[in-house]
This record gives structure tokens, sequence and C-alpha cells, in this order.
């Protein structure tokens, strides 16, 4: 019996190799592992489904952190002071230019952001599940490719973040 959603057998999964930076398949009863699909599988549905829920995906993102961040100090500031709240309608106003004003989130990102992927215009490259946050992963999971989250809190500090990949 496969499972319907990702067209592999039940009870096997679609898990992410770090070290050979590619998807393999694992079944988590008996723990065995491959890398190719195993016998039995849809290969159309699970074309879909990893179209649909990729194991890694790439997103920029702007951090701007407040005084109650996990670590309040960053490339701009050795101190900072900022409130939460201040935080958010930084945000919400980089947000706006974003969406009403046609401003670029790689450009804001260069310019603001607390993260040292500020040098990448906020790229954080590729990433797989269990390698951020867990707030920041959920949402950038949830995004479609272009999409902009609302703001992301974590324990870094307010995010935005653009899925790109």
């Amino acid at each position: 019996m496969s499972d319907i959603a990702s067209g592999l057998p039940s009870p096997w999964i679609v898990k992410y190799s770090k070290t050979k930076k590619r998807e393999y398949y694992f079944n988590p009863e008996t723990k065995e592992s491959h890398w190719e699909p195993p016998s039995g599988t849809d290969y159309v549905r699970l074309k879909d489904y990893l179209r649909e829920h990729p194991v890694r995906i790439r997103c920029l993102h702007i951090l701007i952190k407040h005084r109650d961040s996990r670590r309040p100090s960053s490339h701009h500031n050795p101190h900072i002071t900022i409130t939460k709240a201040e935080a958010a309608k930084e945000l919400e106003r980089y947000r706006d230019a974003i969406f009403n004003k046609g401003a670029s989130f790689e450009e804001i990102a260069r310019e603001r952001s607390d993260c040292n992927s500020y040098k990448r215009g906020g790229d954080l490259g590729f990433f797989g599940r269990g390698e951020m946050q867990p707030d920041f992963e959920k949402a950038a999971f949830a995004l479609k490719v272009g999409e902009i989250s609302g703001i992301v809190d974590t324990e870094s500090g307010l995010h935005l973040i653009k899925r790109i990949a």
C-alpha cells in the first residue's frame, strides 16, 4: 500500500542527507534507507509531492533584532536597544515599501538586516527541515516561491522571509 500523497509505499518517507546534499528514502520501522525510491513507488506522485513538499528550500530574509533578542547586537549596532514593537513597526514599513512602492527586498536586507546574510542581500542559501529555528522553518516552508511572509518572531529577532527556490 502506498502513501497517496507522496507516492511512496507505506511507511517510507523522504529525508535529506546533509553530507551528500540530496534526498534519500527512509523506512522508520526497519531503519532501512536507499538513495533511490523503494520498490512500489508511484513515481509520478512522488515527483508532484517533491515539487509541493521540497526537502530543501532557499530563502532571503531581513532580520531586525530587538533588546530581547537572543544576542542583541549586530554589525550595524553593537548594543541594540529597540523594543520588539519598534522592530515590528520597522519591518511593517519595509514590507509596505516592498509591496506598495516597488522597493527591493535584497537592497533592504543589504542596508538594514541584522543578520550576516545582509552581505548577500539576505540570502540564506538552501536549507532543509531541522536546520533553522522552528518558527522560522515553519513560516519558510509554508511559502511558495516568490512569496514573502508576514513578520516571523524567533529567538534571534523579527524576520521577513522571501522564498526564492
